[in-house]
């Protein structure tokens, strides 16, 4: 976080990282990570890089994370500090994630750490077999929805009230 907030970086609360953006709430981390989680993730796409913090805590887990973040001075800081923390399973894109990861399909889970109005219809087809989606949807009233593939279909749970910042659709521009 940035200085003049370290030293409420413990605390158990959102916490502003410039560009209109914070870091997320450590409960809400781990119980996203949590509800995410099988015997069979180890490709991650995660939308909302931020700080990185989600991130790192992904790349503890899992094999490979694969993220994405709108902002390109978030973008670069978050690389530079993954990178200084020797992460190595982490790949960074700077672009909308809307549209996912170019050129890659079938990751065992995806993660928003924004909120869009609706499930990116992009993110859904690019979730594997058995796969999980988590994200916090809705503009005013958001809900942390855990959507599963089964087959040709999904299983949608709704899983706890949440408040995040609006998913960019281009820097600056819910």
């Amino acid at each position: 976080v940035p200085e003049s907030y370290q030293p409420e970086a413990y605390g158990d609360c959102p916490l502003p990282i410039g560009h209109g953006q914070t870091i997320s709430q450590p409960f809400i981390v781990a119980y996203m990570t949590e509800s995410i989680l099988s015997s069979s993730v180890n490709r991650v796409l995660e939308v909302g890089t931020g700080s990185g913090y989600q991130t790192a805590v992904l790349a503890e887990v899992v094999k490979e994370v694969f993220t994405i973040e709108i902002v390109p001075n978030l973008a670069r800081e978050a690389r530079a500090r993954l990178g200084k923390l020797g992460y190595t399973n982490i790949r960074f894109f700077e672009g909308n994630g809307y549209d996912g990861w170019p050129g890659e399909d079938s990751f065992d889970a995806i993660m928003l750490t924004c909120a869009p109005p609706s499930v990116p219809e992009r993110l859904l087809k690019q979730l594997g077999r058995r796969g999980r989606l988590v994200l916090p949807a809705g503009t005013e009233r958001q809900r942390l929805l855990r959507i599963t593939r089964i087959g040709d279909g999904f299983h949608y749970e709704d899983l706890i009230p949440v408040r995040f910042v609006p998913m960019l659709n281009e820097p600056g521009n819910p």
